[in-house]
């Protein structure tokens, strides 16, 4: 292509001044770093290029703009010195033939290259020089501000630390990694009740309590070691005059700037009042409020120290103690004189134990409790307690009432080893009931087997209304057998229950849990309709036999107002004639009977049921008033019937238990009514009893009670 002419009288085409910047452009860019993209480059030095064929042939001639361009060159961030060595050697070498027109070059052309490279190297040096100048002082001046402003924020921050550090309301200290006091503020020493000055004088262990002196000096140690960088505790401190404040205590530790500890900084708070405050509350949380004494909460956490800490084969023993009677107390003489009598039990409680330093608690109520720890054996726990029981047992004078009271106690003591604290005080509080039971005013001592027998009691009732539910309760028969003829005319009805786990069940085991807890007129009812339903099969199977089922009724279900009803509805609903129903009811019950009880025997009797007297004999009987009673029957109570025995050991007691029953079995015949002997063993006892006129008889010489399937058997032979 053709070089296109300037105006200026320059070849910009791309084979001149164009083709010489582009080129210069890109040596530029591979030598160094060009803050400019390669376009804006190449126009910057196209402008360049020109302004030198300028300069090269003016005339006059003048090196002076070239210096421009040298520090335009510099201006522009093209400073890599290997760029202007390209930039002077191609001026030299390629620029007159790339850039000037041939036919109109100067004469002395290369006298004024040399001028415009020399100019140009000056101009970019004076511009670099400038600029390296202005860095700098732009470099000192930002570090003399920077220095006069960390001068300033120092001084503003020893101001305003100072500031804080006299003005605080908390007190502030410095000091150093040897203990020793460097300031303190007017706060700190006002609390401590020293001056400035001596606390300037003194090593910081001066100030510890004497109980946390070792704690705190290795605390102190840690940190200026290194080993924490800070601390916070509460702390006791002496004052001036040997009175202690509380601090909230926070400990930092400054360094030097290679890490070295410098010294430490102690912000402490007088505490002492909410101290003094937490204090009263926690004894107050751990206190009863009536006695003074621990109370349960600070007494388990003592207890579960115990078991923490115990050491092995260490002991650990409670006196779980029980007033008797209180509410006698409380309900006659009022609560506020029972209020004083509990203040009064629980100090004389304390002092017993007091030189043996057992902790002696109020668990609520009349109920305290004394915590033996490490004793030898059982041994010292029961000495504990009667110790207690004696300071009970003293007459308490309140005002003009002298009062006197018991306790009982149960005592439990074992290795901590073998259980644990919920354990120990269930154990100790099934043992005080015990006591009670017992008769009172005594101790009892835990036994491993009566409680495991008493856990089976409880699970039994525990399962009785469940058992009665499903169906495990079932009937078996005793044979009850006229002497004279030895025919089988009635039976008894004894229940059983079938349990799942224990097998069969006598009644000796759940009849008295089921009177107890209520349970026994459901049971009641049930084995009343369940003898009926049997009694009516064997009626309708055997109508000859005519057998009489005997059904034991309890003094509670004789008290219910709907006995009669429920007798009338289960004869009703058996088929079953009532002459063929025998109800057994306890001396006890049948001779204490007044009122409603006494009505409803009569109505019983009206239905056409026959009424029997259990082993009687046992009890005090008004026989003037038995006479009065609607009875068809008494059954003569077993222990007569055992004292006739065969073997001839005891001849005159077998001679007085055979007059007793004579006599009670000519009162009976008397009255009209029909004996039965219960517990006949042997032929001897029988042939004795029939020789006595005994009507009929019931034992294991005659059968031992069966299912009614085996009744059922019975009287298929008889009657075969």
């Amino acid at each position: 292509m053709a070089a296109v002419p300037d105006p200026t009288g320059v070849d910009v085409g791309r084979g001149g001044a164009q083709g010489y910047a582009a080129d210069w452009a890109r040596a530029v860019r591979r030598i160094g770093f060009v803050p400019l993209s390669a376009a804006e480059t190449e126009r910057l030095l196209l402008l360049h290029t020109v302004r030198l064929a300028q300069v090269v042939r003016a005339d006059p001639f003048s090196a002076r703009p070239a210096e421009e361009v040298g520090r335009a060159l510099v201006e522009a961030h093209l400073t890599e010195p290997r760029a202007l060595e390209w930039s002077l050697r191609a001026l030299g070498d390629e620029f007159p033939a790339r850039v000037l027109p041939p036919g109109d070059r100067p004469a002395d052309l290369g006298e004024r290259i040399a001028a415009v490279q020399g100019g140009l190297a000056a101009g970019f040096a004076r511009a670099l020089r400038d600029r390296t100048f202005s860095q700098q002082e732009r470099i000192a001046r930002s570090a003399w501000q920077a220095r006069d402003e960390v001068e300033q924020a120092l001084r503003d921050s020893e101001a305003r630390f100072r500031a804080v550090f006299t003005g605080a309301a908390i007190g502030i200290g410095i000091a150093g990694v040897d203990g020793r006091i460097i300031d303190v503020n007017a706060a700190f020493a006002d609390m401590l009740g020293y001056s400035i000055e001596e606390l300037c004088e003194m090593n910081v262990a001066e100030l510890f309590h004497a109980d946390d002196a070792a704690g705190m000096w290795e605390l102190y140690q840690e940190l200026i070691e290194g080993k924490q960088d800070s601390v916070r505790v509460e702390k006791r401190y002496h004052r001036k005059d040997g009175s202690i404040v509380w601090t909230d205590l926070a400990v930092s530790l400054i360094r030097y700037d290679d890490g070295r500890p410098r010294f430490t900084v102690a912000m402490i708070e007088d505490i002492t009042e909410r101290y003094e405050l937490q204090q009263r509350l926690r004894f107050q949380a751990l206190h009863d409020p009536l006695t003074g004494l621990p109370n349960r909460t600070l007494f388990f956490e003592t207890l579960g120290r115990v078991f923490d800490t115990a050491g092995p084969g260490q002991r650990v023993g409670v006196c779980f103690l029980d007033l008797d009677g209180f509410k006698a107390i409380n309900d006659s003489l009022g609560h506020d004189l029972g209020d004083r009598l509990l203040v009064a039990i629980g100090r004389r409680l304390a002092e017993c134990v007091a030189d043996h330093g057992h902790l002696v608690a109020r668990m609520g109520g009349d109920e305290f409790v004394i915590l033996v720890d490490g004793g030898d054996d059982v041994d010292d726990a029961v000495a504990v307690a009667e110790a207690a029981l004696a300071a009970v047992a003293a007459p308490v004078h309140l005002g003009d009432q002298q009062l006197a009271v018991s306790a009982s106690v149960g005592i439990v003591d074992c290795p901590a080893a073998e259980t644990t604290a919920s354990e120990l005080m269930k154990a100790a509080d099934t043992t005080l009931y015990w006591a009670k039971a017992a008769g009172r005013g005594r101790w009892a001592v835990y036994d491993p087997e009566r409680s495991a027998r008493d856990l089976a009691r409880s699970a039994l009732v525990a399962g009785l209304p469940a058992a009665l539910d499903r169906g495990e309760f079932v009937l078996h028969y005793q044979p009850i057998v006229s002497l004279l003829e030895g025919t089988m005319l009635a039976v008894e009805a004894l229940v059983r229950w079938e349990h799942p786990e224990l097998g069969l069940i006598g009644p000796d085991r759940f009849i008295g849990l089921a009177e107890e807890t209520g349970l026994i007129v459901r049971l009641g009812e049930w084995v009343l309709r369940q003898s009926c339903h049997d009694a009516e099969r064997w009626r309708r199977e055997f109508p000859d036999a005519r057998l009489v089922v005997s059904v034991n009724l309890a003094a509670r279900q004789a008290d219910e107002p709907t006995i009669v009803a429920t007798v009338a509805d289960a004869l009703a609903t058996s088929g079953l004639p009532a002459e063929l129903l025998q109800l057994e009811l306890t001396e006890s019950a049948v001779m204490g009977s007044a009122g409603e009880p006494l009505r409803s025997l009569h109505r019983l009797a009206a239905l056409g049921v026959r009424l029997a007297v259990d082993d009687f004999g046992t009890g005090y009987s008004n026989l003037a008033y038995l006479r009065r009673l609607p009875i068809h029957c008494l059954k003569l109570a077993g222990p007569f019937v055992e004292g006739i025995r065969a073997d001839g050991t005891d001849a005159v007691a077998d001679h007085r238990d055979e007059r007793i029953v004579d006599a009670l079995v000519r009162l009976a015949h008397a009255l009209e009514l029909w004996v039965t002997a219960e517990a006949v063993e042997t032929s001897v006892q029988a042939e004795r009893l029939r020789a006595l006129r005994c009507d009929t008889g019931q034992g294991r010489y005659f059968g031992a009670p069966a299912p009614a399937e085996e009744i059922t058997a019975r009287l298929r032979r008889t009657t075969a």
